[in-house]
């Protein structure tokens, strides 16, 4: 069984509107076991020749078998399982990699071979071409020679059946040349096929059959007597175990070197790659700070409402227009002691807690402070958040006797005590009259508009009858039993006044009394605050697709840069899906390096904003989860169209590319 067979094959090239005809018709056979050499002149087919013979290019016409099976037909895909199990390639200009050590660049071809083949040990060809002392060392610290035989071994790793070689000893001084051929004989001999191009004669005799090739024909085809290199013995015809890569996937290995080439990448270009990962980096910032003012915001905001109390409707006189005159407020809808006490017996009301509110002038010693009063009943302390931290609250003997007593909040209590932990029992003056201090409130901070801790609350009668002199409440706070039925207690409540005070329901009366639900005021609040982290969103967003596409533009960049490397990895084995990979996930490293750059990033910018302007603000676990998640999809998104370019280049034109 014949190793090559070729029959007419024929290769033309377009060059604008004129075809090269680079072979004419070749026929040829090369059976297991031969050392040939392929000599001719520039432009005469030779390279064209190896390059059809090594699965690196398709002809344009014509048969080519390889081990008898018909390969000319066949896709990239299952050339490469071809190239990686029975081909290995030596290079005129060695192809290795720049950043990596010798005994990576021999182990490279197992990364994409089948892990149920035969393989070699990378560092015991390394010492068998004598390059055992520089198994870690990097092309550039290599001579010509060195470099050569590091491309000699990684051709041998995956014990392949045929050897191509163009040009071998091009770029190489005399002695390193008669090394390099003496390794080709050597390989020979052990009973690899060796096909061998060259331009030199003196190299071409050391082949035991010597083809010239012009104007793309085979000119001469002879056996060479003279040559050095003994015959191997006894070659097994060898076989191919596949053809096929469907349904073929990746090992951890595979993937594992994926990621640290793509870090290597990474520090090779330092500085192109911080100028790709700090658009994607400001971009996630700016989400992380943005979600994190949002959150704290709105965090802020329910701290705020929860003190004001909830599910809360709180009722408040309106006015009404009576012949077309609008009455002032209250006018005609005063809310008495009695209507709130009529009101708790409305269905789907929990209790009430009538208000009346005032400011008052209020002293201790020789200190004075001016301040909010607010009159209420016991309920308040449940209903607004406002059981005491120290002492008691109101009771119902306090409203039944008009008791002197007061809670005060710490605004008040630092006005007039000064730092005084506990002013209960002391006696303080409100418009002049005694009050005894009972309780303390807790601290409630400021709700955006006023301070809630500068207030005195008293009892409410207390408060109409002897500070403010009034009949009547200016609110009536109502709880639901559930924040599902404030607005029926609201509808309810509303209705049930407007029957009390026997106001018609005509045009303009339906003011007579105004009812706000919390529940109604904080899902307003939400939407505000959802609008702004919408917003801050959508402008990190475009500093993401703005980092993204300076990826995109970068990774394009590298693609071109790494064309012969691309060419390379093809050539000794890699499929479409593996350059493909590897692309996609250099690019994905740069944008989720940018993306945990940016999570710190602005999780330090919120810690900031908090210490120095005293915003609340709060990173998320899912904020992080969700920056992380989109930039490594930014990078996908961004990266697929170079991966895609990637992979479909040409491996002869890849190693071709200047």
């Amino acid at each position: 069984m014949s190793l090559i067979e070729i029959k007419n094959l024929t290769k033309t090239y377009k060059m604008g509107d004129t075809e090269v005809h680079a072979l004419n018709g070749v026929s040829l056979t090369i059976e297991p076991g031969e050392f040939v050499a392929i000599m001719g002149a520039s432009g005469s087919g030779k390279s064209t020749m190896l390059q059809i013979l090594g699965l690196l290019d398709t002809p344009t016409s014509g048969s080519y078998k390889l081990l008898e099976k018909e390969v000319a037909t066949l896709n990239e895909d299952d050339l490469s399982s071809i190239r990686s199990q029975t081909l290995g390639f030596i290079f005129q200009m060695f192809n290795l990699l720049g950043r990596t050590s010798a005994v990576e660049q021999v182990s490279l071809p197992l990364l994409y071979a089948d892990p149920s083949l035969p393989k070699d040990d990378p560092k015991r060809l390394l010492e068998m071409v004598g390059l055992g002392e520089r198994m870690d060392h990097k092309p550039n610290e290599l001579s010509g020679g060195q470099q050569q035989r590091i491309a000699i071994a990684r051709a041998l790793v995956n014990k392949p059946k045929l050897i191509l070689a163009d040009e071998p000893t091009g770029n190489l001084d005399s002695k390193s040349a008669d090394e390099i051929v003496g390794f080709l004989g050597k390989m020979n001999e052990s009973g690899i096929t060796v096909i061998l191009v060259t331009h030199e004669p003196d190299i071409a005799e050391h082949a035991r059959r010597i083809i010239v090739m012009k104007d793309g024909e085979i000119l001469s085809d002879k056996k060479n007597s003279r040559s050095d290199v003994r015959a191997p013995r006894g070659v097994k015809v060898p076989s191919l175990k596949k053809t096929s890569t469907k349904g073929q996937g990746f090992s951890f290995n595979q993937v594992q070197e994926y990621f640290r080439q793509a870090f290597r990448a990474l520090l090779a270009n330092k500085v192109r790659s911080a100028l790709s990962i700090l658009g994607v980096m400001i971009g996630v910032a700016a989400v992380i700070g943005g979600q994190a003012i949002g959150s704290g915001a709105q965090k802020s905001m329910e701290a705020a409402l929860a003190s004001l109390g909830t599910n809360l409707v709180t009722l408040r006189p309106g006015s009404i227009s009576v012949g077309g005159i609008q009455q002032g407020a209250g006018g005609t809808s005063r809310i008495l002691l009695q209507d709130a006490d009529s009101i708790a017996t409305i269905p789907m009301v929990k209790r009430i807690a009538p208000e009346i509110s005032g400011r008052a002038q209020v002293t201790f010693s020789d200190k004075n402070w001016n301040t909010q009063v607010v009159g209420t009943t016991p309920n308040y302390a449940d209903m607004k958040a406002a059981v005491p931290i120290y002492g008691r609250f109101i009771t119902k003997d306090d409203l039944q006797r008009r008791g002197m007593v007061a809670l005060l909040g710490l605004t008040v209590i630092k006005n007039l005590f000064g730092d005084k932990a506990n002013p209960i029992g002391e006696m303080i003056k409100i418009n002049r009259r005694n009050f005894q201090v009972v309780g303390v409130l807790p601290v409630k901070g400021s709700n955006g508009f006023q301070d809630q801790d500068d207030i005195i609350i008293v009892p409410v009668t207390t408060a109409m009858y002897r500070l403010f002199g009034r009949e009547y409440v200016n609110q009536v706070d109502v709880e639901a039993n559930s924040p599902d039925e404030t607005g029926p207690v609201a509808d309810a409540v509303k209705a049930f006044m407007m029957k009390q005070k026997h106001i018609p329901n005509l045009p303009g009366s339906q003011d007579a009394f105004q009812v706000r639900n919390m529940a109604d005021i904080q899902a307003a609040r939400n939407t505000q605050t959802q609008i702004f982290s919408t917003l801050l969103t959508a402008i990190a967003a475009i500093s993401l697709l703005v980092g993204g596409i300076g990826i995109m533009n970068i990774m394009l960049v590298s693609v071109t840069e790494r064309t012969r490397e691309i060419g390379l990895r093809k050539a000794i084995g890699a499929r479409r899906l593996d350059i493909l990979s590897q692309f996609l996930i250099e690019s994905v490293v740069v944008s989720l390096t940018g993306g945990i750059l940016g999570i710190l990033l602005g999780w330090i910018g919120a810690l900031s904003i908090s210490a120095s302007l005293g915003w609340t603000t709060i990173v998320t676990l899912t904020a992080i989860l969700t920056s992380t998640l989109f930039s490594a999809v930014v990078g996908m998104v961004f990266g697929i169209w170079p991966a895609f370019k990637a992979s479909r280049l040409s491996p002869i034109m890849a190693l071709r590319y200047e």
